[in-house]
C-alpha cells in the first residue's frame, strides 16, 4: 500500500500497467487450487486501494465508479489457477 500510495500521482497506465504485473506475479505464485476465493480477495483489494488514491488525486472532480470499473476491467487481471493438483504435476514428473 506504500507504494501505491508513493505512485500516486503516476499517470494511470504506468501504475495500471504496474499494478497489472503485481497482481499477475500474485497469481503465479499463489494460483494452486483451492485458492480462488484468496486471489479474488486480494484483487478487489487491491481495486479499492488503487481507486481510493485516484479518488484523493484531485481537489477539481472526482472520479466516478464507471470510470473506475473500466480501469480495473482493463488493468487489473482476473485471478486465475496456474498450478495444476499436485497429483497431476507429480504424475508429470514421475510417471508410472
Amino acid at each position: 500500500m506504500q507504494t501505491l500510495r508513493s505512485r500516486m500521482h503516476e499517470p494511470v497506465p504506468k501504475v495500471g500497467e504496474w499494478l497489472k504485473r503485481v497482481l499477475e506475479g500474485h497469481y503465479q505464485y499463489f494460483g494452486v487450487p483451492g485458492n480462488r476465493a484468496s486471489l479474488g480477495l486480494f484483487r478487489e483489494r487491491i481495486a479499492r486501494y488503487w481507486g481510493r488514491f485516484l479518488r484523493r488525486r484531485s481537489q477539481k472532480g472526482k472520479v466516478s465508479a464507471i470510470r473506475l470499473g473500466r480501469l480495473f476491467t482493463r488493468w487489473l487481471p482476473r485471478p486465475k489457477v496456474v498450478h495444476p493438483y499436485p497429483e497431476q504435476r507429480f504424475a508429470a514428473t514421475h510417471p508410472k
